[in-house]
């Protein structure tokens, strides 16, 4: 069985802006296999946000190719993509994104009423998830009634809810303390532990050295790609 999750090759990613072409992406070349932990660094403008955009199917490249869970994702439509993010890929973002309406349990729900599962299913699906996060006392709380570590367990059971085969976290803990942070990667760390691949893209050098494999970027090029053998455990 092939255990390739992610092949990329020769991704290459232009912008136009005003008269001018950037080239966010020059050429990168990056294979990620089911299981992994691996960390996406690189300074502001080193295309790390862009390859991320392009892994999560949340964009399409210029030019190279994109395989996901064996398909070919490069030059899908938008409803094609849309389809592939619900199914494949659980996000976590700096900012949350949560529903500020909506309790931390309704937040949890909403890809899995995407996905079309019955009411009564996703909602055990999603008590069962927030209690593996450990906000099994929090359920019915809104967003500005948590604090920033708990509203992003949410935004961490929200990704895992509908079984993902990735987990993409773009700057988790930068909203958080360093207290928080680091609960915050516990929780990456035990998520990874239970077989899923996880995606950590960061400008912060204690936060990869959670990650097993750091893949370094610098002006739209692929600058290292190494194995971490100084994994920081918690």
């Amino acid at each position: 069985m092939d255990s390739k999750l992610i092949e990329i090759t020769g991704l290459k990613k232009y912008y136009t802006v005003g008269t001018q072409t950037v080239k966010a992406l020059r050429g990168v070349s990056v294979t990620i296999h089911k299981g992994e932990y691996v960390a996406i660094m690189g300074p502001s403008g080193s295309g790390k946000s862009t390859l991320m955009n392009l892994i999560g199917a949340l964009d399409t490249p210029t030019a190279g190719k994109y395989i996901l869970n064996g398909t070919d994702v490069s030059h899908m439509d938008d409803e094609s993509l849309a389809a592939v993010r619900n199914k494949e890929i659980g996000f976590v973002f700096q900012t949350f994104n949560l529903l500020p309406r909506n309790t931390a349990l309704e937040n949890v729900e909403l890809p899995l009423i995407y996905a079309g599962m019955p009411k009564p299913e996703r909602i055990q699906r999603a008590k069962d998830v927030l209690i593996s996060v450990g906000l099994e006392t929090r359920m019915t709380h809104k967003p500005n009634e948590l604090s920033g570590g708990q509203r992003q367990r949410v935004a961490v059971a929200r990704a895992l809810v509908n079984n993902p085969s990735i987990i993409l976290a773009d700057e988790p803990t930068g909203n958080l303390d360093s207290r928080t942070s680091l609960d915050i990667m516990r929780l990456f760390d035990e998520i990874h532990k239970e077989g899923n691949t996880v995606i950590i893209v960061t400008h912060e050098e204690d936060i990869a050295l959670h990650a097993h494999r750091i893949i370094r970027l610098m002006d739209g090029l692929v600058e290292s790609d190494v194995i971490n053998e100084h994994v920081t455990v918690v």
